[in-house]
Order: structure tokens, then sequence, then C-alpha cells
């Protein structure tokens, strides 16, 4: 027996790490928000420019005028782009700011639903998938 005891080395704390599937799909929700971006900005210029290329559905409750669809849709894209990218390098806002905006978006587009359904469901099921990503994701940069 030693008279010498060997100091015992504590075990470093856990780091809040997301596991392989949470990560990848974080890098998912990441590219698909700067993709959602760009879309949106395109959807946006187009409603703000030429707002005849959209449907008209008459005695719509949520009745805006198309250009001031086209400035939301242009904000949002942009918010969407920048979380993207956030999330990407890593910046802890850009969770939360991406979870916002998604949700954000997805109300926008259910009530933009008359004027383009198709896509606006597919945005709505998309936005949804990337607040369940960036929800489940616990961190460090993907």
């Amino acid at each position: 027996m030693s008279t010498h005891a060997t100091p015992h080395r504590a075990e470093p704390a856990a780091t809040t790490v997301g596991t392989g599937w949470t990560t990848t799909f974080a890098l998912f929700a990441a590219v698909l928000m700067m993709l959602a971006g760009a879309c949106g900005v395109l959807i946006g210029i187009a409603a703000i420019l030429r707002d005849e290329v959209y449907v008209r559905t008459p005695q719509y409750l949520y009745t805006l005028d198309l250009t001031t669809w086209g400035w939301i849709h242009l904000a949002l894209a942009v918010l969407l782009g920048a979380a993207g990218a956030g999330v990407l390098w890593g910046a802890t806002w850009a969770r939360t700011v991406g979870i916002l905006a998604a949700g954000i978006n997805l109300v926008a587009h259910f009530a933009f639903l008359p004027y383009f359904p198709v896509w606006a469901l597919v945005v709505i099921a998309l936005d949804a998938l990337v607040i369940w990503a960036l929800a489940v994701y616990q961190g460090e940069p993907v």
C-alpha cells in the first residue's frame, strides 16, 4: 500500500452539445432558412413590383393589398436568411430568432394561402420542420 494518495480527478462536466441527428437537422434548418429567405425576397419583390402576378381572392378575411404582402414577405425573408446564417455560424441568438421568424412566417403564409396556395402549404410545412429542428438542437456551431 502506498502512502501517497492519488488525487481524485473530476470528470469534465457534460456540455450541451447536440447529438448527431440534431446537429444534422439544425444544419438542414439553417440552409432551409437561407433558401426560404432567398425565395421570400423574390416573392416579395414580385408582389411589390407586379402584384397582378398573384390571383386576387374576393371577400377573403385577411385581405391586404398585395404590395403590403410583398413588403411583409420581403422583411420576413431577410430575417429568416440572417437567422439561418447565424445558426450556421453558431450564434446563440440565431436559434431564438430563427424559431420566432419561422413561426411568424408560418402564420403569414397561412394568411397568404388564397393568393399562392401550393407554395403557402409547402412553406407552412417547412417552417414547422425548421421550428422543430431548432427547438431540439442544443448548441454548438454546425
